[in-house]
């Protein structure tokens, strides 16, 4: 797994109470996609827009939908509806890309 910046690492410390029982030492290790889950599920309005800030909208909009598109969706359904409009109304998609 790539080594994550100091400012996602910063996030990551100012919302350790949302990973309660990942080990301290583990928490700044997680995988980007497990953040994006979890701050897309359980954050304020203001955690979503740094997110997008520090892992960009295009790239979050993509790692949420690889994880909506599996057959175990971790989201809740009103939080996988809200982005899932969300991300077709302001993420630009290449037509010609082949999605699964």
């Amino acid at each position: 797994m790539a080594e994550h910046s100091e400012e996602i690492r910063q996030f990551i410390r100012e919302h350790s109470s949302l990973f309660w029982y990942i080990k301290e030492e583990a928490k700044e290790r997680i995988s980007l996609e497990f953040l994006v889950e979890t701050i897309l599920n359980y954050g304020t309005l203001a955690d979503v827009k740094r997110l997008f800030e520090l892992v960009g909208l295009e790239n979050t909009a993509d790692i949420f939908s690889r994880q909506t598109n599996r057959t175990r969706c971790n989201y809740f359904p009103q939080v996988k509806n809200f982005f899932t409009l969300y991300f077709n109304r302001h993420v630009q998609r290449n037509i010609n890309t082949i999605s699964n």
